[in-house]
């Protein structure tokens, strides 16, 4: 007995080492490969010049504070891609409150979105998780 279990013990070792390691992925990867608070800035502003160019969504901002929503959506792109922000804006549901808004407006701002993201060039990596970070938001955001 005394014999088997140092043997265990050794099997239990080597099937650890042996076995394949996940990927170990830095939280603020995505944060990093836009450029850091700088990045998001330019991204944010960018974006917003899109929406404001925009005729089948640019009214959805006219009420609203453009250096607000700037600000807002810089606070999102932050704490989305694991940088240090909170984000301290209104739910996307309260947000988007009574505005009525239907897919097509939800994939004109994302077509915005992505020229924008071309515009500052972001890595092509770092579009598809954003993409699909703000794909995820999308129930939240139409029909509200």
């Amino acid at each position: 007995m005394k014999k088997i279990v140092p043997m265990l013990c050794a099997v239990a070792l080597a099937a650890c080492a042996a076995a394949p390691q996940k990927p170990v992925v830095q939280k603020d990867a995505l944060y990093l490969s836009l450029g850091g608070q700088a990045g998001i800035d330019r991204l944010a502003e960018a974006t917003v010049r899109e929406l404001l160019n925009d005729l089948r969504i640019n009214l959805f901002f006219a009420n609203g504070s453009m250096a607000e929503s700037r600000r807002l959506l810089a606070e999102q792109l932050c704490a989305i891609s694991g940088g240090p922000c909170t984000y301290t804006g209104r739910s996307m549901e309260e947000a988007h409150s009574g505005m009525y808004l239907v897919d097509a407006d939800f994939d004109a701002f994302m077509q915005d979105f992505a020229a924008a993201m071309n515009a500052v060039t972001v890595p092509a990596d770092a579009q598809r998780r954003l993409t699909a970070l703000f794909e995820a938001m999308r129930p939240q955001i139409v029909g509200q």
